[in-house]
């Protein structure tokens, strides 16, 4: 399927200069939305993995049914203050300051192995903190799958040596 051709560019969002990819058209489309899933899905038939882990939101909105899809469990990763248990937490830099992610302290055991399903890889931050968390708790990334990857942004780069899947590729905004 031809997803470039569907999701939404958005030009001076959220600031003058970038062109924001907005994926609400592909989610209306209930084509391309299973589609989407489905590719996602594909891109991990050979992979063994305990859990696919995304992160809020819109990693929510794709690792939900690609872990239904493939009977495993769903692990969120939620901004700081948002799970209601004990967490494990990673400060990460942004272009302006930091953030924090946290995962509950028990939502795998160490030597298990997940996946890292979102919506956009683009400088890799988020991504690498995740990978580093996962890694503190004893437990292996063996593939990142992306809905859309902004190659200019050289995101892969910060991301060692993990398997990507993209099933969208932008060379520039």
């Amino acid at each position: 399927m031809d997803y470039k051709s569907i999701i939404r560019s958005v030009a001076d969002f959220p600031k003058e200069g970038i062109v924001f990819r907005d994926i609400t058209t592909l989610l209306q489309k209930p084509e391309a939305l299973v589609s989407a899933v489905n590719d996602m899905t594909e891109s991990l038939k050979d992979v063994e993995f305990d859990y696919v882990l995304g992160p809020e939101s819109r990693g929510f909105i794709f690792g939900v049914p690609v872990a239904y899809a493939m009977n495993k469990g769903f692990i969120p990763v939620r901004k700081q203050g948002k799970l209601p248990y004990k967490t494990k937490a990673k400060e990460y830099a942004l272009e302006y300051g930091t953030a924090t992610i946290e995962i509950h302290e028990d939502a795998f055991e160490p030597g298990q192995k997940v996946v890292i399903v979102d919506d956009l890889l683009a400088t890799g931050g988020t991504t690498k903190a995740m990978i580093d968390l996962v890694k503190e708790m004893g437990g292996e990334v063996v593939k990142l799958v992306y809905l859309i990857e902004l190659d200019f942004l050289n995101g892969r780069s910060v991301l060692g040596d993990c398997p990507i899947h993209s099933l969208i590729n932008y060379d520039a905004e």
